[in-house]
C-alpha cells in the first residue's frame, strides 16, 4: 500500500450523500491510493429523524460487501462515545466510555461494518463520568482480544493522553497511540471557549505538537482542516474566532502561496498539514469526485521549502 497520508471522512455517507456516490468516492478513493477510513458509530445522528447514528458504518459494511478484498486494502477507523441515548440527548447525555458501553458499541460497529476487527478505535471524547481505568481497560480487553489494533483519542486534554497511557502501560494493556482533534492553517484566538475551538481540547496546541514530534509513534489526525470549503467559497464564512490581524496575514501568504504554485488554497493547506513536522494526517470530507481529486492531489504536493517558511513566519 502506498503511505498516502489523508484519510476520508465518511460522517454523512448513507445520508446526506446517497448511496451511489458514497460508493464511487470510496472506491475512487481506494483506486487513488488512499488508505485510511474514518467514521463513526454516532454518525450521522442529527440527519435521522431516529436520533441516532449507525448510517455510515451500514452503508461501508454494504461496500465492504460488495467489493469483495477491498476491505484487505484500507485502515479502518471508527469511535465510541457520542452516540446520543436518546432522540435529542446529545450532548448532554450519551453512550460515554464505560466497560459496558465500549463492549456494546465494538460489537454493534463490527456487525455494521459486516467485519473482524477494527484498525484503529477511537475514544470519541473524554468521558469525565466514567473513571479513566475503566475505559483504558476496556479498550485494552478488546486490543488484546484482536477485534481492535490501535486505539486513539479524539478531543482529549494532553494531561489526560498522558495520564491514559500511564495506566495502559500500568495494567499491561494497549495504550492510545493516535489523537484525533481540529486543526486548519489558520488558528483560532486565544481563549476562545466554545466546543469548536477550546484551545484546553479538541485544538491542535503548540504542545500537542511538540508532543507528537518528540513521540513519533502517537499519529496526528485533524478534522474540520478544510474548514467546511471556507478557503474557497466565500458563502463559508469562517468562524468568528479566526477573526484577527493573524488570520489576514496567514491568509495573504496561502493565497500567495496557492498562486505562485497554480493550485487552490485548500491543497496548499493540505500540502502544509501533511508536509509539515509532525506531519498531520487530514481527515477530509468529499461529496463530489473533483472534491476527492482534489484532496488526493494535494496530498501528494511537496511545498518548497521556501515556500513552507514563508507559510509558518505571517502572524
Amino acid at each position: 500500500m502506498t503511505d498516502l497520508r489523508i484519510a476520508l471522512g465518511a460522517m454523512e455517507f448513507g445520508m446526506r450523500i446517497d448511496e451511489q456516490t458514497s460508493f464511487a468516492l470510496l472506491d475512487q478513493y481506494v483506486d487513488g491510493g488512499g488508505e485510511w477510513i474514518d467514521t463513526a458509530n454516532c454518525y450521522a445522528f442529527w440527519q435521522d429523524p431516529s436520533g441516532h447514528g449507525g448510517q455510515s458504518e451500514e452503508l461501508l459494511g454494504r461496500w465492504f460487501a460488495k467489493r469483495p478484498g477491498v476491505r484487505d486494502r484500507v485502515k479502518l477507523a471508527t469511535k465510541v462515545g457520542c452516540e446520543p441515548l436518546w432522540p435529542g440527548s446529545f450532548p448532554e447525555h450519551t453512550e460515554g466510555l464505560s466497560q459496558k458501553a465500549v463492549d456494546a458499541a465494538v460489537e454493534t460497529s463490527l456487525r455494521r461494518m459486516g467485519v473482524d476487527h477494527i484498525d484503529l478505535y477511537w475514544a470519541h471524547r473524554d468521558d469525565l463520568q466514567t473513571p479513566l481505568e475503566e475505559t483504558v481497560a476496556a479498550f485494552g480487553k478488546h486490543a488484546a482480544a484482536g477485534t481492535i489494533g490501535r486505539i486513539g483519542l479524539s478531543n482529549y486534554a494532553l494531561w489526560r493522553v498522558e495520564r491514559a497511557r500511564a495506566i495502559a502501560e500500568r495494567l499491561g494493556v494497549t495504550g492510545p497511540t493516535a489523537l484525533q482533534m481540529r486543526y486548519t492553517y489558520l488558528q483560532p484566538r486565544p481563549f476562545v471557549r466554545d466546543h469548536a475551538h477550546d484551545h484546553r481540547f479538541g485544538w491542535i496546541t503548540d504542545e500537542m505538537l511538540d508532543y507528537a514530534e518528540q513521540n513519533p509513534e502517537q499519529d496526528l489526525f485533524a478534522y474540520s482542516s478544510l474548514m467546511s470549503g471556507g478557503y474557497e467559497r466565500p458563502d463559508r464564512p469562517f468562524h468568528e474566532a479566526f477573526d484577527h490581524p493573524g488570520s489576514t496575514r496567514r491568509l495573504q501568504a496561502l493565497t500567495e502561496a496557492a498562486e505562485s504554485l497554480g493550485v487552490t488554497r485548500s491543497e496548499v493547506v493540505i500540502a502544509w498539514l501533511t508536509g509539515g513536522s509532525p506531519s498531520i494526517i487530514p481527515i477530509v470530507g468529499a461529496s463530489t469526485s473533483a472534491q476527492l481529486t482534489t484532496a488526493l492531489t494535494a496530498a501528494r504536493l511537496t511545498l518548497p521549502t521556501t515556500l513552507r517558511t514563508e507559510l509558518d513566519e505571517p502572524w
